[in-house]
């Protein structure tokens, strides 16, 4: 009986090591754990509730990753991370402290529960979802479409310059907009108010990565944004392809 229950538990230790240190009570169950036995270790702090069917193991701190797939878990097969949830999964998007965004195929039962955006998808295909970090999460093209209309226009584009940057497929539709940084994306504005030709965004010249380059006047400009230009090696990287470009764009 010892090392039944001794199995039980290290095979539930496994689960939990693949999924962020969460399992659900089904995998419980298909451990060889009853109901009592579950209750028992809820009780001497070796199982924690996070979610109505769902407990963490050992302890109940959870990571991001963990969060998210105790969420999946709690809707069981077929839910998936979603919207701005799998825009933050993917790191399309900074973490938020809104709700955790979910879908689950067809549009009925699965009641709604707290801490959790739920979406019916009549339409969404399997082929939409896949696995990140172990998470079933909606894949970035589809990810990219459940932000239109959800998040403010200025943080789509955010989301698909970064995907870009990634270099995650998200589609030619969304992929036209290259830039990096809302920087960029103000510079081209400027570009635009006063009449000014169209560069190419984010090229190679040479063995360069240039924001902004009009090939035929052999111009480059550079919007030197914090985020992609900090730090010392930044800086002396920077200087010596200044130089390059200056030798001969």
């Amino acid at each position: 009986m010892a090392e039944k229950v001794a199995n039980a538990d290290r095979l539930v230790a496994k689960i939990a090591g693949r999924q962020h240190g969460v399992v659900s009570i089904a995998q419980l169950h298909a451990s060889g754990l009853s109901d009592d036995a579950v209750l028992g270790r809820v009780r001497t702090g070796r199982l924690h509730r996070i979610r109505r069917g769902v407990y963490a193991v050992g302890h109940p701190g959870l990571s991001p990753h963990g969060r998210w797939m105790a969420a999946a878990l709690t809707y069981g097969e077929g839910a998936a991370v979603s919207h701005r949830s799998a825009a933050e999964l993917w790191g399309l998007l900074k973490l938020s402290d809104g709700p955790i965004h979910i879908s689950v195929p067809g549009d009925a039962g699965r009641a709604r529960r707290s801490g959790l955006r739920l979406h019916r998808r009549a339409a969404l295909p399997p082929a939409a979802i896949t696995r990140r970090h172990g998470i079933p999460v909606t894949k970035p093209a589809q990810t990219i479409v459940d932000l239109r209309g959800a998040v403010p226009p200025r943080e789509l584009r955010r989301a698909i310059r970064q995907a870009n940057v990634l270099g995650l497929p998200i589609g030619s539709e969304a992929s036209r907009d290259r830039t990096r940084s809302d920087l960029e994306r103000d510079f081209l504005r400027l570009c635009k108010r006063h009449r000014l030709p169209t560069p190419e965004v984010n090229v190679r010249s040479g063995p360069h990565l240039v924001d902004f380059f009009w090939r035929e006047r052999r111009l480059v400009v550079e919007t030197d944004g914090f985020r992609y230009h900090r730090g010392r090696q930044a800086f002396e990287d920077d200087r010596s392809r200044d130089l390059d470009l200056r030798a001969g764009v």
